[in-house]
């Protein structure tokens, strides 16, 4: 159990078959689903990360489990710094449209950018398949009743991803604007994706989350017609809950202001190491 939030910590990661991925991306074309050949270390092919469950009373245990995955946290960074590889903690409410913007961005960026996703959701695969779909690899984290990635869970999708030097690694975490604000996962960048259609109110209600973000992505601005969202006051609170976050408007289904995120990861992307 998790000392911060009360979840369970245990998680589940599932390679996916490759399907199609292209070369440039580390791929090497069509496999048979029926090939089992993802990384495991039990007979059901899944790695199971052992929880973090410790006595002791509640202020004891959150320290211990932070303690912990912030040590972890300190790893994961550096064997991404020493690969030469961009992470990005990608969090945001449920529905706000994280695998949308992930699905354009693959394909939209394809021959451009090396792009793999590791993606955290409770149960299924359904977001990692759509991914997976547009060209882009991924490894899949359930994290069963777990509220967050953590830095265990990201370490052990890294070694199953495998990304290559020169490339990105975006960490979709599991749609929560509460516990995933706490975990260090060794990233480099936090991006917070909130939504017209969640109302304006999300910075002041989660400041932290807000907070701790280097980038907030204002995503569905073409529904901004059809909903009550008063951006002047939305601007406002989130002013006062980051004022050091950069701000970009976009709508990851028409398109709009996508560039300007693209432009975003384009000047983060390291350089491959020889």
């Amino acid at each position: 159990m998790c000392g911060s939030c009360g979840c369970g910590s245990a998680a589940v990661i599932t390679v996916l078959p490759e399907r199609a991925v292209p070369t440039w991306m580390g791929g090497s074309g069509l496999h048979d689903p029926a090939d089992h050949s993802h990384d495991h270390d039990h007979e059901d092919g899944h790695v199971h990360v052992a929880g973090l469950l410790q006595a002791g009373r509640t202020v004891e245990l959150q320290q211990k489990v932070l303690a912990k995955n912030d040590d972890l946290a300190m790893r994961n960074r550096e064997w991404l710094r020493d690969r030469g590889i961009l992470a990005i903690n990608l969090m945001s409410s449920p529905g706000s449209g994280k695998t949308t913007l992930l699905e354009r961005t693959t394909r939209d960026l394809a021959g451009k950018m090396r792009l793999s996703v590791i993606e955290g959701d409770q149960e299924t695969a359904l977001d990692a398949k759509r991914i997976q779909a547009a060209g882009s690899r991924v490894i899949q984290i359930n994290t069963g009743v777990g509220c967050h990635l953590d830095a265990e869970m990201v370490a052990q999708g890294l070694r199953g991803l495998d990304p290559p030097s020169g490339s990105i690694v975006v960490i979709e975490n599991v749609g929560n604007l509460v516990c995933p604000a706490l975990f260090d996962l060794g990233e480099h960048a936090r991006v917070v994706l909130s939504s017209v259609t969640e109302g304006a109110d999300k910075p002041l209600k989660y400041p932290h989350m807000f907070r701790q973000a280097d980038l907030v992505v204002l995503n569905k601005t073409d529904l901004l017609p059809y909903v009550d969202f008063d951006m002047k006051q939305y601007l406002a609170d989130l002013r006062m809950a980051a004022p050091d976050a950069l701000l970009l408007q976009i709508s990851a289904t028409t398109g709009d202001g996508i560039h300007a995120w693209y432009d975003w990861l384009r000047r983060r992307v390291p350089a491959p190491h020889d």
